[in-house]
């Protein structure tokens, strides 16, 4: 299946690399090195690349890049959906998924792959169950290691697996019993230049954290389930459960999962939750141009936008820049074009504007067309598709856990027309 996998960072080194079958040479990565040159933005590397003699499937995430390389016909979503939790793996053992972290902990990463798959085949993929196979590290656990040369790596058959429920351990027990979920959405739109919706959509995730004794059974409502679309499931949600009453009925893992991911697909569905005023434009004659940009909130449901920041690449033949923000800050790099606008929090009653001239290289023609503006943004305790959680039962112990829900929305590929 899966014959071998590179991590290569931004500037294009390979710094890990890990063969399951036979080994296959680095060269195979000038075929993704040479994609990656041409694509404008590291996510703009098409995932899949087709070359004489192998497929490289790949993902761009935490600035790092995770190559596949397979030697036969796969369902490519299938190797993604590895490669994700390869990198969702390095989170959750080290902290961060970086470089760095990669490097620091070499070994330990080359144990964990080598136990999440067998001879190329996805065999322990659960958070849970590689964590009784290879403990995580700690510096007590460094320091009893070096002293008397044992390793992470356990020495008892996993509880888990001998089990129909093969994503959590037996003997769970905790103190304090509590399950934690966070619905977090991120809006997908392109608006033009009137500020007319042309696309939107909402790509939404629970994530969950669970710790509870024993063998908890979860059931999950929600106030307006028949709104979510294209939805996925982590296994230990029962399938027919959710298809005849839209409620997630499972028995969870043991710390943090993602229970499920959805989409809202129906534009009208889609609040789009900031309005952009914008003017940018090059004069016929001579050698200036003017731009103007204010953010304002819409549609937020009373809640604060914040994390706002404006991202604009402005075209090569600017040679400078002179603005002024009436709030947060603006940098310009001159060698990428980037304008890069932090504003923080949006404030209703004073909208922040960034005004000013452009000024073009001498001689240089007017640019044929206009930049387009990305937006980043957070709100905090909103679900932007209306999505809420209704309440939260637990059979098959007798305690009582603590239970909260939180909810966040952001901007994902957020873009608007000029």
């Amino acid at each position: 299946m899966i014959n071998s996998l590179f991590l290569i960072n931004p500037s294009g080194e390979i710094f890990l690399e890990k063969h399951w079958k036979s080994v296959v040479s680095r060269s195979v990565c000038d075929y993704f090195l040479e994609a990656k040159e041409k694509a404008l933005e590291p996510e703009d590397v098409p995932p899949v690349i087709h070359t004489p003699h192998h497929y490289l499937i790949s993902i761009y995430r935490d600035k790092l890049f995770f190559l596949s390389v397979i030697q036969t016909e796969v369902p490519p979503l299938f190797v993604i959906e590895f490669l994700h939790r390869v990198a969702e793996m390095i989170q959750d053992y080290f902290g961060e998924c970086s470089e760095t972290v990669v490097k620091d902990h070499m070994v330990m990463v080359y144990e964990l792959l080598e136990e999440m798959l067998d001879n190329g085949f996805p065999l322990a993929t659960e958070s849970n169950v590689l964590k009784e196979m290879i403990r995580p590290p700690t510096i007590l656990r460094s320091v009893v290691n070096t002293l008397t040369g044992t390793s992470n790596v356990g020495d008892t058959l996993l509880t888990g697996q001998l089990s129909t429920i093969p994503w959590r351990r037996a003997g769970v027990r905790y103190t304090n019993n509590e399950a934690y979920f966070d619905v977090v959405e991120e809006i997908d739109a392109i608006l033009d230049q009137s500020g007319t919706t042309v696309f939107a959509e909402i790509q939404g995730v629970v994530e969950a954290c669970v710790k509870l004794s024993g063998m908890p059974d979860l059931t999950l409502s929600f106030m307006n389930p028949r709104l979510l679309d294209d939805v996925s499931f982590h296994p230990c949600v029962r399938y027919k459960l959710w298809e005849s009453e839209r409620v997630l009925s499972f028995i969870p893992p043991d710390g943090n999962f993602t229970l499920m991911t959805y989409h809202v697909n129906a534009q009208n569905l889609v609040a789009i939750p900031v309005y952009v005023k914008q003017s940018i434009s090059f004069f016929e004659c001579g050698s200036d141009g003017r731009l103007d940009v204010t953010v304002g909130p819409k549609q937020t449901m009373g809640k604060t936008v914040e994390g706002v920041m404006v991202t604009v690449h402005l075209p090569k033949t600017i040679l400078s820049i002179n603005l002024t923000a009436t709030q947060g800050s603006y940098t310009y790099d001159n060698g990428t074009k980037l304008l890069v606008w932090d504003i923080g929090k949006l404030n209703p009653q004073k909208l922040p504007n960034l005004r000013g001239s452009l000024s073009l290289q001498a001689g240089a023609p007017k640019p044929e067309e206009n930049p387009s503006l990305n937006i980043d943004l957070k709100i905090q305790q909103l679900a932007i598709s209306g999505l809420k959680v209704n309440r939260l039962d637990m059979f098959g112990e007798k305690y009582k856990p603590f239970k909260g829900v939180k909810y966040i929305t952001k901007a994902g590929k957020f873009q608007v027309r000029t």
